[in-house]
């Protein structure tokens, strides 16, 4: 039998050109292989057949048998429907439909055995089933049907009458033509390892389970092979680039090193913080170009370790370089930097988009000649005018800012990859981090920095206003500095606008013995840069602005965020907002306002930021409650592999039984070229062969 990934869906029974034009847009089904994998999401037992008589007002979906004795239409124009009696002889149902009328009553005729499947509603004390599932009677079919599995499935695609039902017709119709079983797509030692069903028999009992547990064991089985190809992939990269591809040895720990954590440093670091310091350490010196991934809450002093690992650089001889996502944070990190540095004599410049051409000039003159030893500056680290003489490390900072493509032009800085070390204060949670991130080493700073007390969280409502203004103003007659953010979301950008300029009038009368800037993102960099100086000078007591703030503000003064509408962000929204302060040593505190009427899962990610500090914890909490794919920053660190039945958020441990088979595969047959990895190989190239290697680059 032919591949079924070569058979064009346009030729199954029931489909043809116009249905298969359809599917390949709202789908992307185009061929046998891609129906058959594409699974349902939900699963309604159909095993029952219930009597008219029997219905009441807490059924879920029902099935009926009976027959259409009439129809009649109400209304007019687009509030026309129709109306069918339909009965079993035990009593009568409404049946009714809001479009494709004239599609209904010519399919489906009076005095004709029918199963009906539906969820009935009562209106004006009758019952009824809008848009029903309707079938000729099948005593084979019925008999055989259990749990009935459910395709999502599009407006458009219900517009042209292709529904769950059409989609599951259409996947019996494709198993029945399949001649002779399937291909096996793992081996028999992987199969044996994870105790799983063959793929003939998870495929059939995935769209067609007999019980529950055929379903559960069949699910098992799909999301253990897709987890465990993108895992053999991930693993089997990052072996080949460790294999391949070489880098700096830094051989020595030096002067700078030495003379900045004896005499310089302005604090003792935390047991993570020397951990991390170990592991790169052990990176740098081995030979082999390093990738780490670095996690750490903001605060929590992931910049002294990026410092310190530029001066591992610079004792053998290399250039470093720092990049972060905005001038604000670039100007921060300088600004902190060459401070620190100023005993040590080394030249520390600031490279970004807004510095003109003669400020650039000496920059890159003193880069070119090796005499900047650390440049640190934004995407202008990137042009191609900006060459370095020997770079050895870059350190890229919030790096879910920057595409793959952008930090992949690093690379082309020195004719050997420099040492790349990327951090992230966006905890991970450690599913999504063993697949996006899965190619790089992972470090995680927990700790804070000695004399950093935890932020106190308060979920407050509209009501207790008055309250909360006492306390600010109670906050700034200390000397302290506050917050006010509100949610400016493109969707509706026109009022949350008004909300925000309303807002900061609002705080101007409340507060009027004190200075109110405020900061958006529609502002111009210079003016949004001049109204965040005011606050970082106290010259403002209060800053009123949206969420900008997000990274790079670094304001000790500040004690107090107060997040307005917090029911409208997303948890690690939230969490990094709530890191701009707490960044002294005094007691800080973030106000979550909201409305009181919220749906249970919003208010649950209210409590869950108050109840705890732990960027973890949130993070797989926003990954329960969200998703993978809408988590902050995921979309732009690019998940770059879709999954059609594992889930990142619920699947941990099926993907860390996939991860610690694929390392065994791989500790026995690093290329897979053993005759008895065949099928691994040619599944893993049918999967990610044509898909560009990013896996070299974070």
């Amino acid at each position: 039998m032919p591949e079924l990934s070569d058979l064009d869906i346009k030729y199954l029974p029931g489909v043809g050109p116009k249905r298969a034009e359809l599917l390949a847009r709202e789908l992307g089904i185009r061929s046998y292989r891609d129906l058959l994998y594409y699974f349902p999401y939900k699963y309604i037992d159909r095993s029952k057949t219930y009597r008219i008589s029997e219905i009441n007002g807490s059924m879920p979906y029902i099935q009926l048998r009976g027959r259409i004795i009439s129809y009649t239409t109400q209304g007019e124009g687009a509030r026309r429907r129709l109306i069918a009696t339909f009965s079993d002889g035990t009593g009568t149902i409404d049946l009714v439909w809001f479009k494709g009328i004239r599609y209904v009553t010519e399919r489906y005729k009076t005095g004709v055995d029918y199963t009906l499947f539906g969820k009935p509603t009562l209106f004006n004390g009758r019952y009824n089933i809008a848009h029903p599932e309707i079938d000729l009677v099948d005593d084979i079919i019925d008999k055989n049907i259990g749990l009935q599995g459910y395709y999502t499935t599009t407006e458009r695609m219900k517009s042209a009458f292709v529904n769950s039902k059409t989609l599951h017709k259409m996947i019996y119709s494709l198993w029945n033509s399949i001649h002779g079983p399937l291909e096996e797509t793992l081996t028999p030692e992987v199969i044996e390892r994870a105790r799983l069903m063959g793929i003939n028999e998870a495929l059939c009992y995935i769209h067609f389970p007999r019980t529950i547990d055929d379903m559960r064991r069949a699910q098992f089985r799909l999301k253990f092979e897709e987890l465990f190809y993108l895992q053999l992939h991930i693993l089997r990269y990052a072996r080949m680039r460790t294999r391949n591809i070489g880098g700096f040895r830094f051989a020595r720990i030096g002067e700078y090193f030495n003379r900045f954590y004896s005499e310089i440093l302005p604090f003792s670091l935390t047991d993570d913080q020397k951990q991390v310091l170990r592991d790169i350490r052990a990176d740098v010196g081995s030979g082999r170009q390093m990738n780490r991934l670095l996690q750490g809450d903001v605060g929590s002093g992931k910049t002294i370790v990026a410092l310190m690992t530029a001066l591992m650089a610079i004792d053998n001889g290399y250039q470093a370089c720092i990049m972060a996502p905005t001038e604000i944070l670039a100007a921060q990190h300088y600004e902190s930097i060459s401070e620190m540095l100023m005993p040590l004599g080394l030249r520390v410049e600031l490279l970004t988009g807004s510095r003109r051409k003669r400020e650039r000039e000496p920059i890159l003159a003193g880069l070119a000649s090796g005499d900047v030893r650390i440049l640190i500056g934004t995407h202008a680290l990137l042009e191609e005018g900006v060459v370095f003489n020997n770079l050895g490390m870059v350190v890229i900072d919030e790096q879910h800012r920057f595409g793959v493509a952008q930090r992949a032009k690093l690379w082309s800085k020195n004719t050997i990859p420099p040492h790349v070390l990327v951090m992230t204060a966006t905890p991970i949670p450690r599913t999504l981090a063993m697949t996006v991130y899965g190619d790089l080493d992972v470090s995680v700073i927990k700790q804070l920095p000695p004399g950093r007390k935890p932020i106190q969280t308060l979920l407050q409502y509209d009501n207790k206003r008055a309250q909360l203004n006492a306390s600010l103003r109670r906050q700034l007659q200390m000397g302290r500095q506050v917050y006010i953010v509100y949610p400016l979301i493109e969707e509706s950008e026109k009022s949350d606008m008004k909300s925000l300029l309303e807002g900061f009038e609002t705080v101007k009368k409340t507060f009027p013995e004190y200075t109110v800037s405020m900061v958006h993102g529609k502002m111009k960099p210079v003016e949004k840069e001049e109204q965040m100086q005011r606050f970082v000078r106290n010259e403002a007591q209060i800053m009123v602005a949206t969420t900008v703030i997000e990274v790079g503000v670094n304001v000790p003064n500040a004690t107090v965020m107060v997040i307005e509408n917090a029911e409208r962000f997303g948890l690690a929204q939230l969490h990094q907002l709530r890191g701009r302060v707490g960044r002294g040593g005094e007691q800080s505190y973030c106000i979550l306002m909201s409305r009181y009427d919220l749906a249970q899962d919003t208010r649950k990610r209210l409590e869950i930021m108050a109840e705890t500090n732990d960027g973890f914890i949130i993070a797989e909490a926003d990954m329960r409650l969200r998703g993978p794919g809408d988590m902050e920053g995921t979309q732009q660190s690019g998940i770059a592999f879709e999954l059609h039945i594992a889930n990142l958020a619920q699947d941990g441990q099926i993907l860390q039984l996939a991860r610690d088979v694929a390392q065994e595969v791989l500790e026995k047959d690093e290329l897979l070229e053993l005759p008895r990895n065949y099928t691994l190989r040619k599944e893993l190239n049918r999967n990610y062969g044509k898909k560009v290697n990013w896996g070299q680059i974070s």
